[in-house]
């Protein structure tokens, strides 16, 4: 079967950042295609009630407030308070290997939570419900095979023998998009020998609405809160960075001793860990676009840059990349301007790629920090840790930035 379809913007992929822009932009007027490889039912099944740690999906976001208003303008954060999610107050970092401690509160800053933990899925499927309500054209089931361009018009071919195209190509299709190789725009990455290690576990103490976070020499470990429908608060998500080899490790441990690895790790600050769920494990890999334009494409999200998972804010990253992108695009529309206007898609670049390169560059900074066990380095990152934790006013400001308050 051969069959065309025209829009102003054709996105693919349909994750969390991808079906954020789709919908933002159709909201603007465009014509609006939005190419997934899932099936629509399976994006917007009801997710079944958690009463034990198997029944947490394992892939998490902590939202930050400015990400949460994004998908509020959009109609969706509704949805996503609906499912179970759990809003956090305060934040807890130490140096595992020395005393340094930093502790964060909402009410320092005058705000009632820091972010908001969520199961992916239920986020993107308060998406999909919104999507399903809206003009955008939805072609889903369909796995995207190559790309194409003309002198005024960008697409792509499906596995379907279909052709779809556009004025401007989104390419949200992950950290080895396959967009962005096809439109020959290059990266900057590296390997850190690292694996991420993700599973649901259930502690003997509440996690009193805070998430917490060890630095070691091979890596970080975040215990992310987590509520069920029956605002059971022992429940947490964890993400434990570590160096390839120990990562395995791990992995090769039944779950007693994987939680009393983990019971260790944390200075048992929420007691035993009496269950953990299936655990998974990827390798850590940083990526950063050299642009994230060309005529006729443009990159958000993943496709754009990954970064370590070690401060949460891969996703916050992406969603600021949307909001950028909407404000540019409904710029250009109210100018009558094509969606693919070289000098709007200039400005998205400018004003994206700085901050994403800024956190990109500290996250690098505090992995390689904490890496070192040098005696004089360990001394300054404990003396650094305290001193910030007496410098109100920058710790207030460089919290307010992560949550999204300040630009």
């Amino acid at each position: 079967m051969t069959d065309s379809a025209d829009f102003d913007i054709l996105v693919i992929g349909g994750g969390m950042i991808g079906s954020a822009a789709a919908l933002g932009l159709s909201r603007q007027g465009w014509r609006v295609g939005l190419v997934e490889g899932q099936a629509r039912d399976s994006l917007i099944d009801a997710l079944s009630p958690a009463t034990a740690v198997d029944d947490f999906e394992p892939r998490v976001s902590a939202l930050s407030l400015a990400s949460q208003k994004l998908l509020d303008q959009l109609g969706v954060w509704a949805h996503v308070r609906e499912s179970r999610h759990c809003p956090y107050q305060a934040m807890t970092v130490w140096d595992g290997d020395g005393t340094g401690r930093v502790h964060f509160e909402a009410a320092e800053l005058q705000s009632d939570l820091l972010g908001t933990i969520v199961e992916n899925r239920a986020v993107v499927r308060g998406l999909f419900r919104e999507i399903l309500e809206s003009p955008v054209t939805l072609i889903d089931g369909v796995k995207v095979t190559g790309w194409w361009q003309n002198a005024d018009r960008s697409g792509v071919r499906l596995d379907d023998g279909r052709s779809m195209g556009a004025s401007l190509v989104i390419a949200a299709d992950g950290p080895n998009s396959r967009l962005r190789q096809w439109a020959g725009l290059p990266t900057r990455e590296w390997d850190y020998d690292q694996q991420a290690i993700v599973c649901t576990v259930k502690t003997a103490q509440s996690h009193r609405s805070t998430a917490w976070q060890s630095f070691s020499q091979t890596g970080p470990l975040a215990f992310l809160p987590l509520l069920n429908e029956q605002g059971d608060d022992h429940f947490c998500s964890i993400v434990w960075s570590q160096d390839t080899e120990e990562a395995r490790r791990l992995m090769a441990l039944d779950d007693t001793a994987f939680a009393a690895k983990l019971e260790s790790a944390i200075e048992r600050e929420l007691g035993a860990v009496e269950a953990v769920s299936k655990r998974f494990a990827f390798p850590l890999r940083q990526r950063h676009a050299k642009d994230y334009v060309a005529r006729g494409i443009a990159l958000v999200g993943d496709a754009a840059h990954s970064i370590h998972p070690l401060a949460g804010q891969g996703a916050n990253l992406g969603y600021s990349d949307v909001r950028v992108l909407l404000e540019e695009l409904a710029r250009s529309r109210s100018a009558g301007l094509s969606p693919a206007d070289t000098a709007m898609l200039a400005r998205y670049q400018r004003r994206r790629k700085g901050e994403n390169l800024a956190m990109m560059a500290a996250m690098e900074g505090f992995k390689q920090l904490f890496a070192r066990d040098e005696l004089p380095l360990r001394w300054l990152r404990n003396t650094g840790l305290r001193w910030f934790e007496r410098l109100g006013p920058v710790k207030h400001r460089i919290a307010a930035q992560a949550m999204g308050l300040q630009r």
